[in-house]
């Protein structure tokens, strides 16, 4: 088996955790490359669902490796939770089989404090819809170069000295521009303190688990290309670089390791929180779209907003992380509807388009243009095999590889591992 990269083509929640589940059994290893808790992958597994922010989904196989790379920002006390509720149901989370980068960046109190306050201190029409997490706010710390890192939680001295460091300045924009209550460097560090010497075990050299695991490795992304920071929807994106490109720097390997790259492509379009969606639905197919596919975040629990699928988009994903093939989730939710459209172009500015405008916030400016086909009434969530699709399925899927360029490797009609083929 090669190393395989799965990420989201379009603004997240595409079902990427069910395939990395499934691909995972065959892997050595599973590595998270970026983002932080603000992910929610969703798991089901003999009908028990199971949802996880920050461990890489192929925990459920036992024996995976389980990384987290560089590229993450890791909110410790999180972790913690997930470590124990997996250990609650009997899964191995010892550090003999899960391991985060001393290099990884840690989201600290702070981080979410201020998050919450400057989201709030923005107008209705200003924000962004964070998920107030903290993952901006220790992005911004990485790159400033004054951020801790999961490294730093077995040196206390430095810990804390970077606490009192981080505090110094954010203090003042607590108290004099955000109306909010100043934190207390000690206060924060022995509340880290307890949770830092329970990671200690878990530190290690991500670099090298990837090496050592020779080729069989599976790279898990997270949220979905058009949340990138430099080619999402700029700014309704999120504070990571979400291309397949960044699995390398992110976990620490070269790019000639990545061989297999798989784009998750839900069989629509959905997006949560504010910015531009050109094909977003407000009649009865959106409705029906959003009661069928069960369509609320699994981080934040907002309900998504619902369209019809979008090949600009998907192009746009396409040649920005060159997938080998694309994996449809979710085709089963598309049963029952009489017509389909599909998004293959955008009119803008007086001209038909084929990928997105790179003005800010260009896509709130474009028409799409459809093309529509017939739908199916089948339920085809017992399919095992294209042969089992109606024919309409077949051409809907046909005609996503044709428009998009890349081969239909994978499909999804359900929730569960036994539901793809």
């Amino acid at each position: 088996m090669s190393n395989i990269v799965v990420f989201g083509s379009q603004w997240g929640d595409e079902g990427k955790g069910k395939i990395v589940d499934m691909l995972a059994e065959k892997s050595d290893a599973i590595v998270r490359f970026q983002g932080g808790n603000n992910a929610g992958h969703t798991l089901v597994v003999d009908g028990e669902q199971c949802i996880l922010h920050l461990i890489p989904s192929g925990v459920l196989h036992p024996g995976k490796k389980c990384l987290i790379g560089n590229g993450v920002v890791l909110d410790p006390f999180v972790f913690c939770e997930e470590l124990d509720k997996l250990d609650a149901k009997g899964l191995d989370v010892s550090a003999s089989r899960m391991m985060i980068s001393k290099k990884t960046h840690v989201i600290l109190p702070y981080h979410c404090q201020m998050d919450a306050a400057r989201e709030a201190a923005k107008s209705d029409d200003g924000k962004i819809g964070t998920t107030g997490r903290g993952i901006g706010p220790c992005y911004e710390d990485k790159m400033n170069r004054c951020g801790v890192r999961a490294g730093d939680f077995a040196d206390p001295e430095l810990l804390k000295a970077k606490i009192v460091k981080a505090l110094e300045e954010k203090n003042i924009l607590f108290k004099h521009m955000y109306g909010a209550e100043p934190m207390d460097a000690e206060a924060v560090f022995n509340q880290v303190l307890p949770v830092a010497e329970r990671l200690i075990p878990y530190l290690g050299d991500v670099s090298s688990a990837i090496q050592e695991a020779q080729g069989n490795v599976l790279f898990e992304g997270a949220q979905g290309t058009h949340l990138d920071i430099d080619h999402g929807t700029y700014p309704f994106v999120t504070s990571s670089n979400t291309v397949t490109a960044n699995a390398a720097s992110g976990s620490g390997c070269s790019p000639r390791d990545l061989e297999r790259i798989i784009a998750i492509v839900k069989a629509y379009t959905t997006r949560v929180g504010s910015g531009p969606f050109p094909t977003e639905l407000f009649d009865a197919d959106g409705t029906y779209l959003q009661t069928q596919g069960h369509e609320f975040g699994a981080t934040t629990g907002r309900k998504r907003r619902c369209g019809w699928l979008d090949l600009v988009v998907l192009k746009e994903s396409a040649r920005l992380n060159g997938p080998t093939e694309l994996a449809i989730t979710k085709l089963d939710v598309l049963s029952g509807l009489k017509e389909i459209k599909l998004c293959i172009a955008y009119d803008y500015k007086g001209e038909q388009i084929a990928y997105p405008p790179q003005e800010q916030n260009g896509m709130a400016y474009v028409t799409p243009v459809y093309e529509t086909m017939p739908g199916w009434d089948e339920d085809i969530t017992g399919a095992r095999s294209w042969d089992d699709l109606p024919a309409s399925a077949v051409a809907y899927l046909k005609r996503i590889e044709e428009i998009s360029g890349v081969k239909v490797g994978i499909v999804s009609v359900g929730p569960d591992r036994v539901q793809t083929f």
